[in-house]
């Protein structure tokens, strides 16, 4: 039996065995990734009064040992909450995670229809 891999993919890490072709979700890092996402909906966009998780502009969480990385989007691209809300997310991941976390602005825009919002 040789060792597994951990991959991460659109649905969280995973285990693929090379016994088994079929990857698994790894549940300590599944649980990993919820916890930062649960610890990032105290984090609410002043301005619509919603938290970044609801909102989708998180996009991707990596989950490290030492460092964490989180990728996310601002509603607008001159957002005059990003420094506070950067700032919030990276205090509120550090503490669910226990070390260092990095936040990762990306260029992407926001659309509201992935947060299920319609006006």
């Amino acid at each position: 039996m040789s060792d597994p891999t951990i991959t991460n993919d659109s649905i969280g890490p995973t285990i693929a065995s090379a016994d088994d072709e079929t990857p698994r979700i790894d549940p300590v890092m599944r649980s990993r990734e919820l916890a930062v996402l649960d610890a990032l909906r105290s984090v609410v966009d002043p301005e619509i009064g919603m938290n970044v998780v609801e909102l989708a502009l998180i996009k991707q969480v990596l989950l490290g040992d030492e460092l964490t990385e989180i990728k996310m989007i601002l509603t607008t691209p001159f957002c005059p909450y990003a420094g506070s809300m950067i700032q919030q997310v990276k205090e509120a991941a550090e503490e669910a995670e226990g070390h260092e976390v990095k936040v990762t602005l990306l260029a992407e825009r926001w659309d509201p229809r992935d947060a299920g919002l319609t006006w």
